[in-house]
């Protein structure tokens, strides 16, 4: 399909609507019309199939295995264990009998034929859950930090984050009419969009909330970027970001993954307007003719960011302040117990690749159900609830301490711990995109690979002493990123099936891309790539110098130098 196309199907769609009712009547085959195909990810949902036995159906002369992942539009990865318990029965009656928590803190589901799909969406609208706008060139699920150090503070983030998350959906009303049978009204089709406007946005767009000294979101990874300052344990405002975004393609020097750069410092009350001319500068700015550069970042860098920043002031009637001074420690998850402001408690637990399903090892998908009605009896305390991490794990969040030790029985009881108990510190820190079998643009596998790549790694680790390093690993099948590999001190970037680029020399804070170290390589080859260099970091590295930092400081990777984001707000604001 043709960026111009793309973007007709978006004019001609009567506010993305489209031909989708017809789509979904049409009984002879398990697809959507193409031009709906693109429609129906506004709504969060994307047309795929099983591509393991695609090559079988054919030499049948069967159509693809159709199906459907529906994605969740779930702001700061935050549901109550009523929700969890509604979504479980949904995967358990309409997908493939596992949910699975991608790395913007949403769900996903997995396996649903299309004549399956109005009562999915309608399951998820009785959960008091929507998808709307979690897919599409629109502004997606909003991250928020999930690991607080201040619950105070953390909640009133949490509160921002979900008024911008409803301040930027779409007013087209699409989608309750064609999943949840409203009636259409005067005007439907020609609904106003004064943040979108007719065409919506040239590509997705990404926001994070980041609550220093953890950047769990990976804030610089995204388009735009709050940063909460705290002072005295308050909520003083934000240090905005912009222009991250993880995407690439192979060989082709116009795309690439970029950092966000820090511009300047906003109040709370200055947040709304503030994204709002953040998203409508991109959406008449960016690039509508070439679609692989119609990202935010790349606006940035076709318009110099001093008019980016310009723009974003005077539309949002406001002259950003210098940014506040803010410090990350790691992007990771911290497992296990923790105690908040309030004397809830908060339990992390480590969920490979996100992926939560019943196996014969570990029937994950029971033991959370059995949580989820532990915290949710009839008449039950309010608080509890489950919150997704972006990098794929879960916090059961607002726990009385009278309950820590029947979900500490439930976890050990259904697995839930074999994470944390199990896995080395290098897959507890390693994130992977769903790839193979479903995913169209996969390349490689991801997902299913993580947990082989990983046991073989780990005697290599042990040799030199480094079990216990907690080295930041990321698989993607493709370069698009959704893994934000080129962040990771270690990333596979797939380039064909069981060929990856290998890159090296991000960090742990989530602030510095990493390079190509070796491209086009197989599984023997990634070995002993490594091999030398975990022996040299074993041997040379300084006290609490991650792995990533270490191979930047002895010149093993040749990264570019880059002014900090402290440099680029004072120089700004000079």
């Amino acid at each position: 399909m043709t960026t111009h196309s793309v973007e007709d199907i978006k004019s001609e769609s009567k506010r993305l609507r489209g031909s989708l009712l017809d789509s979904l009547a049409d009984p002879v085959t398990g697809a959507l019309r193409e031009s709906d195909q693109t429609l129906i990810k506004y709504h969060g949902s994307y047309q795929q199939d099983d591509r393991d036995i695609r090559d079988e159906r054919r030499r049948q002369k069967l159509e693809p295995a159709y199906q459907f992942m529906i994605r969740t539009r779930t702001p700061g990865g935050v549901v109550t264990p009523e929700q969890w318990l509604k979504l479980d029965a949904i995967a358990t009656r309409h997908g493939n009998h596992s949910l699975r928590i991608t790395t913007r803190q949403a769900f996903q589901f997995h396996g649903v034929i299309k004549r399956e799909l109005k009562s999915t969406m309608q399951a998820i609208n009785a959960a008091l859950i929507d998808t709307l706008a979690a897919c599409g060139d629109v502004n997606r699920n909003v991250l928020v930090a999930a690991n607080p150090l201040e619950s105070r503070a953390h909640a009133e983030v949490q509160a921002w984050a979900a008024k911008l998350s409803e301040h930027l959906l779409p007013n087209t009303r699409a989608y309750y009419e064609i999943w949840l049978d409203e009636e259409r009204v005067a005007g439907s089709g020609e609904e106003e969009e004064p943040i979108y406007g007719a065409t919506y946005l040239p590509r997705k767009f990404k926001i994070g909330f980041a609550v220093p000294p953890v950047n769990d979101v990976d804030v610089f990874a995204n388009d735009l970027g709050f940063i909460a300052i705290l002072e005295d344990g308050r909520l003083a405002g934000f240090d905005l970001v912009i222009g991250g975004g993880m995407g690439a393609t192979h060989g082709d020097a116009e795309t690439y993954p970029r950092v966000g750069n820090v511009v300047g410092f906003v109040m709370p009350e200055q947040l709304l307007d503030v994204a709002t001319a953040v998203v409508t500068t991109q959406r008449d700015f960016g690039n509508r003719d070439v679609r692989k550069r119609a990202r935010f970042k790349y606006t940035i860098d076709d318009h110099g960011l001093a008019f980016i920043v310009q723009q974003i002031e005077s539309r949002a009637g406001i002259v950003l302040q210098p940014a506040r001074a803010f410090r990350f420690e790691h992007n990771g998850d911290r497992y296990g117990w923790v105690e908040g402001e309030d004397g809830r408690w908060h339990l992390t637990l480590h969920l490979f690749a996100g992926r939560i399903a019943d196996t014969a090892a570990a029937p994950q998908l029971t033991g959370l159900r059995e949580i989820a009605r532990t915290l949710a009896p009839e008449g039950g305390a309010s608080g509890q609830h489950f919150r997704m991490t972006a990098n794929q794990n879960l916090v059961i969040a607002g726990v009385p301490s009278d309950r820590r030790d029947a979900i500490d029985a439930l976890a050990r009881q259904h697995g839930l711990d074999a994470g944390e108990r199990l896995a080395t510190a290098l897959a507890r820190a390693a994130v992977a995109c769903v790839a193979l079998p479903t995913c169209g643009l996969a390349m490689a596998e991801a997902e299913r690979y993580l947990p082989d790549f990983t046991t073989k790694l780990a005697p290599l680790l042990d040799r030199h002493g480094l079990g216990d390093a907690p080295i930041v690993l990321r698989i993607s099948g493709c370069p698009n990123g959704c893994s934000r590999p080129y962040l990771a001190e270690i990333a596979l970037v797939g380039k064909a099936p069981g060929r990856y680029n290998l890159m090296l020399g991000g960090d742990r804070r989530g602030q510095r891309l990493n390079t190509l170290y070796r491209e086009n390589i197989t599984e023997p080859d990634i070995l002993a790539a490594l091999d030398p260099l975990f022996e040299r970091y074993a041997a040379e590295r300084e006290a609490d110098e991650g792995f990533g930092d270490y191979l930047h400081r002895s010149g093993v990777v040749a990264l570019p130098p880059y002014p900090t984001h402290r440099q680029i707000a004072l120089e700004l604001h000079a």
